[in-house]
């Protein structure tokens, strides 16, 4: 493909994912294929000739499709959002184009650099405190990874670090092993399971700390944790203080949490992988309240709820020199003559793999479309939408709430056993008209409805409430012929 058929191909692309976006609404949101589908309609190995474009377009949607969960429809309420936007798309496209590596300053000045600026953009709508700001000389700073999974690994190895460091100054004889298998890191029982899986990576025990009744991490149980294991001569190091957890939007409270963290000297982590994106709207800021003083650092999704297409993750720490100092490694190869002038970064030393995207790309296009006012304005009609559902639960008196609506996420159930709520799903999901995932509140089961599309309307969500409500109906009355067949027997 040269450059000229490019351009004309080029056009036809983007034709094609508009015509996609503009009419998503009308493709099921769910796939109807079965495990191992794609694999049969495949050759065996790989074309030894050129084949067209046309044909490669045409099995797009004759073998990808009929395969893909639509994640941007309006009718998609499952998980949490995975940001997309035009401007993302139109940045994705020029980042690949340029297809530099930027895991230094100089493999590519711009990439670097508009990252760091970026970030401290970011920083700014969110009112983070300076310290967690690069600036002209910060001693903080931002940066992109791939995921919150990533930035709590790369939190918790940076902790583990200088934790260890710290012990064999005091006590020179202390080897890395024996410190390592003292270490303890905490986190709420409502924590992502990835908070589980970084403990594993960095070989370190990881402990729940049971939530309260509005599943929030609370000081009390905390700081009991800590002084069980202590006296056991464990090492408390680690926590991690969720805003925003996965199963029902719950907040850890940063104001008590973040006070004992202090006081023992261990790391902070907050992880916002979701909320995040709304602490940009003054309303929703105070969520985020205790991040000044007590988080060390910091992380949220903008590839979830700010319309930055997914990957991008957005990282901040109090004191860059906790990573550097983790992760840092110069093979000859990879010096350059500015890396020691004081002035740039290199973000290899940030982060678990080397190479790097420009990622930057997409939050400077999206910043700059939307404005910090659009993106205020997004978020709000989206917790305005998750409001107008749950006012549509409650009258119901079939259905219950199951936990205090903050943001997008509305966890509800019917009321009666987890057997019935499993049903229940089991019809929604089989209907294939729209798309929900479950979770577990204690022993209950709950269904969870996220406002996830950029393009969901009112209309939307009152289908799928009245599409729900009609199952329902059906369920119960299903059951209930159950029951009276039984006594009749």
């Amino acid at each position: 493909m040269n450059a000229r058929e490019f351009r004309r191909r080029g056009k036809e692309m983007v034709d094609y994912v508009a015509d996609y976006l503009e009419g998503i609404e009308g493709r099921q949101v769910y796939p109807d294929v079965e495990p191992g589908y794609l694999r049969p309609l495949l050759p065996t190995a790989a074309p030894q000739e050129p084949e067209t474009f046309e044909d490669i377009i045409k099995d797009v949607e004759k073998i990808i499709m009929p395969g893909v969960t639509h994640w941007h429809s309006p009718y998609f309420f499952a998980y949490f959002p995975t940001a997309s936007s035009y401007p993302a798309l139109l940045a994705d496209m020029l980042c690949g184009a340029i297809g530099c590596i930027g895991f230094s300053w100089a493999a590519s000045p711009a990439c670097t650099e508009l990252e760091t600026v970026m970030m401290d953009w970011l920083g700014k709508m969110l009112q983070l405190p300076g310290v967690f700001l690069a600036g002209e000389a910060g001693e903080g700073g931002g940066v992109i990874q791939g995921s919150a999974s990533e930035a709590t690994l790369v939190a918790l190895l940076a902790a583990r670090t200088k934790v260890t460091r710290c012990l064999q100054a005091a006590s020179p004889g202390l080897t890395q092993a024996a410190i390592v298998e003292k270490l303890v890191a905490y986190a709420s029982d409502q924590a992502h399971s990835s908070v589980e899986r970084a403990g594993l990576i960095g070989g370190v025990k990881l402990k729940a700390i049971p939530s309260d009744g509005k599943f929030a991490m609370r000081a009390s149980a905390l700081q009991e944790a800590l002084e069980r294991d202590k006296a056991e001569g464990l090492i408390p190091f680690f926590v991690v203080a969720t805003l925003g957890t996965t199963s029902c939007c719950s907040f850890d409270n940063l104001l008590e949490v973040g006070p004992i963290c202090h006081e023992e000297d261990v790391w902070l982590h907050v992880d916002a992988a979701y909320a995040g994106s709304a602490f940009i709207c003054p309303e929703f800021r105070h969520l985020l309240n205790g991040v000044e003083q007590y988080a060390d650092s910091f992380n949220f999704n903008p590839h979830k709820w700010l319309l930055v297409n997914f990957d991008c993750s957005a990282m901040w720490v109090k004191k860059r020199t906790d990573l550097t100092g983790a992760f840092k490694l110069d093979p000859v190869y990879l010096k350059h003559s500015h890396q020691d002038s004081g002035l740039i970064t290199d973000y290899r030393h940030w982060q678990l793999p080397l190479g790097r995207r420009f990622r930057s790309l997409k939050m400077w296009f999206v910043f700059r479309m939307y404005g910090v006012k659009g993106l205020q304005a997004y978020i709000r009609k989206h917790v305005q939408l998750s409001h107008e559902f749950e006012a549509l639960v409650h009258q119901d008196p079939r259905f219950e709430i199951c936990a205090e609506v903050t943001l997008g996420l509305v966890c509800f159930r019917l009321k009666g056993s987890n057997k019935l709520n499993e049903a229940l799903l089991e019809r929604i999901n089989s209907a294939k008209k729209i798309h929900l995932v479950p979770c577990h509140l204690r022993d209950q089961f709950v269904l969870r409805f996220a406002i996830c599309s950029r393009t969901v309307e009112s209309a939307h969500v009152q289908l799928a409430w009245e599409h729900i409500r009609g199952l329902a109906t059906d369920l119960l009355g299903a059951q209930k012929e159950e029951k009276a067949d039984r006594k009749l027997k």
